[in-house]
């Protein structure tokens, strides 16, 4: 994907807004020390390439507005920069990005800051969209967990590398949220509706799996990415098909277990193929009563116990999503993320996240629904 010299009307609205990137830095979420900004996003490589390292282990790298910034600050200087052939990208420590910083922004939620949260998603959303038109080769190297805005900043560029430790997931209904940061664009672009099936439930998927519907490009045992680091580092190329050729050198036969979802292609077609949350699952439930199937008795259990409202929602998006193109996307996002946020039409998410993340009493209190809140959540989409 190439991008033009200006960005897309659609992008170009929600990003430019009155406050710069210089001023998103003094914004972060967790309120970062100005010695601390450069920490969280080190800086690697050689005259011919750049290697960005995310710097918060211990909270699995998870992105705040000062990570969002600087990234695109690098990767805006890199992509300048004729020296530089290609970009690498992976996490610190035993993740590579476990999404948002979910925690941080609920606390911003609940002290009001309301502007700061509208920035922390209008960061993190225009560099995802640099990301997917970055004209330059780019490698994520996806060292364990790799969820929700993981995705979303590896995902939109050239080559993927997934391992036998990665775990993917859009986790996001789970805390009464939809699936972001790009993934109403490429999950109905997966295989069948193994799309609706991970956005719906959050389910996980290995390395392995990942190779299977394509959210992958490349595989190899973690113990060789190293190596592959170093062999890239030692390249003086920006043609992609030199980079695949080193990665293919270095890699590994994936093999599916037994017990993988992609298996169950055809019940996930049947079942997660219906217009409306009701249908999927009282699809399930005539497939979990007829086969007496383990597998479809956990997913109804885990669907059962998620917000009916980020359901609904995360439908709409993934299905919208299919006939949309990539910045359409991404501003549909955005007011849907803020919305989500905004407690105008729900509490779903600061509940979910409270009671998962930050009292772990496992117990959210999510919106009953009645006939207008979905109409009314629409309603206020279209306006926006």
């Amino acid at each position: 994907m190439q991008r033009s010299n200006a960005l897309a009307p659609a992008v170009a609205r929600l990003c430019n807004s009155s406050l710069a990137i210089g001023k998103s830095l003094s914004t972060s979420p967790l309120n970062v020390a100005a010695d601390d900004l450069d920490s969280q996003v080190l800086v690697a490589g050689n005259a011919h390439s750049r290697l960005a390292i995310l710097n918060r282990p211990s909270v699995l790298n998870a992105l705040n507005t000062t990570i969002g910034a600087r990234l695109h600050l690098l990767y805006k200087s890199w992509e300048e920069d004729h020296n530089v052939g290609f970009v690498m990208l992976k996490g610190s420590g035993k993740a590579f990005c476990a999404g948002g910083d979910i925690v941080g922004l609920y606390h911003l939620i609940d002290q009001g800051r309301k502007e700061d949260c509208k920035q922390f998603f209008r960061t993190l959303y225009r560099f995802i969209y640099f990301l997917g038109t970055y004209v330059k080769p780019h490698v994520a190297l996806l060292n364990g967990v790799t969820m929700g805005g993981g995705a979303g900043i590896s995902i939109p560029g050239t080559f993927r590398v997934a391992t036998d430790k990665t775990v993917f997931a859009t986790p996001e209904t789970l805390i009464g949220f939809h699936p972001d940061a790009g993934a109403s664009f490429y999950l109905p672009r997966l295989p069948g509706h193994l799309g609706e099936y991970l956005g719906l439930t959050g389910a996980r998927l290995n390395g392995a799996e990942m190779i299977a519907c394509g959210l992958a490009t490349h595989y190899s045992q973690i113990a060789k990415l190293p190596l592959i680091e170093e062999h890239l580092g030692k390249l003086d190329t920006d043609d992609p098909s030199c980079i695949e050729t080193s990665l293919e050198n270095f890699g590994d036969i994936p093999s599916l277990d037994q017990t993988s979802v992609m298996h169950r292609t055809e019940i996930v077609d049947k079942c997660f193929g219906h217009d409306t949350v009701e249908e999927i699952i009282d699809s399930l439930e005539c497939e979990s009563s007829r086969t007496k199937d383990v597998w479809c008795s956990s997913i109804l259990a885990r669907l059962k116990e998620t917000s009916p409202l980020s359901l609904k929602v995360s439908l709409r998006s993934i299905r919208e999503g299919r006939y949309q193109t990539f910045d359409q996307c991404l501003e549909r996002e955005y007011h849907m993320s803020l919305q989500g946020i905004s407690k105008s039409f729900t509490t779903d998410f600061c509940e979910g996240v409270r009671a998962r993340m930050v009292d772990k009493d496992m117990a959210p209190k999510v919106l009953i629904m009645h006939s207008g809140t979905l109409q009314a959540w629409n309603r206020s989409l279209t306006i926006l």
